[in-house]
């Protein structure tokens, strides 16, 4: 099973065929438990991801793309007889309140008929929405059409905004993603259309009921804090949500021993990640942002 198996235990995971409960780590490890592909909004396919995972000597790789499942088999088959563990995952878009809030999700049925016709009103929302973003878009003088987008999404399950704002460094408008979302696709700016989430605390249910375990990407990042105070984080604790993702890029060092008092006062696991997108998000490398391989055994074990 390679260096991540050293000791493994013999207990498979329901729902993700070669993927094992882990004893205890002989070795060092690197584990990046929150990556894209081209199926959502990265640029690699999934294929390319684990050949670049390889190449960056990480041990345990999750693939996490947005409302999808799409990229797990392609991603199995490539980290098939590697040493390489594969994580098959996703992060779903979810409201708490007016919030916005990504919640990883791991190890579980996307088949899961609830938490399948959920993904599938988020997927549909973020298409349905496209031709008025660019609607929007044209009313200030950008000439840019459905085509656009469609050729720099290539394999993704449904068009969103990271689709558009490649679409418009493509044409010249912007320098890159972080520009399109600040001029034209941010919130109440031109490109900017509402869409659908889940609900957070129903979305943690339904994983937990597909076999799966949960964890709030980034969740002091990008204003959150505000909103996933400590109290709602031990409150979203109770209702089953495993872990938050403490180790991400959009977190300072006091957020993250804030994170880290959390956590150990709720009984929530600590995860880090890259949060990999290829081309399309820079300064996010495979393996920036690691997990600790005790926490991952805690993730693991939290399983139903």
């Amino acid at each position: 099973m390679g260096r991540v198996g050293a000791a493994l235990g013999a207990a498979p995971i329901p729902h993700c065929p070669g993927i094992w409960v882990c004893g205890r780590y002989a070795v060092a490890v690197l584990i990046d438990l929150h990556t894209h592909s081209h199926c959502s909004d990265g640029t690699d396919s999934p294929r390319e991801l684990i050949r670049r995972a390889r190449a960056a000597s990480l041990d345990v790789l999750a693939l996490t793309d947005h409302d999808t499942s799409d990229g797990w088999d392609e991603a199995g088959q490539a980290a098939a007889g590697t040493e390489l563990r594969l994580i098959p995952g996703m992060e779903i878009s979810c409201l708490y309140g007016r919030a916005g809030v990504h919640l990883l999700a791991y190890l579980l049925d996307p088949g899961y008929p609830p938490l399948a016709a959920e993904l599938e009103a988020v997927r549909d929302s973020r298409a349905s929405r496209l031709p008025a973003m660019l609607a929007g878009l044209r009313e200030v003088g950008i000439d840019i059409t459905e085509a656009d987008v469609a050729r720099v999404s290539t394999a993704a399950t449904s068009m969103g905004r990271p689709h558009v704002a490649d679409a418009l460094v493509g044409l010249g408008v912007v320098r890159d993603r972080d520009e399109a979302f600040d001029r034209y696709l941010g919130w109440g700016r031109p490109g900017y259309v509402p869409r659908y989430a889940a609900d957070l605390t129903e979305m943690i249910g339904y994983v937990r009921r597909a076999g799966g375990v949960s964890v709030i990407a980034h969740p002091w990042g990008r204003g959150s804090q505000r909103t996933l105070t400590a109290d709602v984080l031990a409150d979203l604790a109770t209702l089953g949500l495993t872990g938050i993702e403490v180790d991400h890029l959009d977190h300072d060092a006091a957020q993250r021993e804030q994170l880290r008092s959390i956590a150990s006062d709720t009984g929530l696991v600590v995860t880090g990640g890259s949060d990999y997108h290829g081309t399309g998000k820079v300064d996010h490398p495979l393996a920036c942002e690691t997990t600790d391989p005790e926490q991952f055994e805690r993730l693991l074990a939290a399983v139903p």
